[in-house]
């Protein structure tokens, strides 16, 4: 009885420690050692234009701790109303 204790708290604890970090990764967001995600490349143009376009400086936001940079003002303000939905899976990595 003593051993069958033991097993449930050691595997509850386990499956704790493994969604708590699963959850973590999931927040975290992969970026450059300036605080720019996905190397700056504009995340809704992926959606919209469905190609690679490079962000600018000029249309950043920053959210969940990293700076995010758009290719024009539309898809910052896309961004900016949605943006789980426009924001790479996994925190891009």
């Amino acid at each position: 009885m003593r051993g069958k204790l033991a097993f449930s708290l050691i595997t509850v604890a386990a499956v704790a420690l493994f969604f708590a970090c699963s959850s973590q990764a999931l927040t975290a967001i992969n970026m450059t050692k300036d605080g720019v995600a996905i190397k700056g490349y504009d995340t809704v143009a992926y959606f919209t234009i469905g190609e690679p376009t490079k962000g600018s400086p000029e249309f950043e936001y920053e959210w969940k701790g990293a700076k995010w940079r758009f290719a024009n003002a539309t898809d910052l303000e896309m961004f900016k109303s949605a943006p789980e939905r426009y924001a790479p899976q996994y925190g891009g990595y």
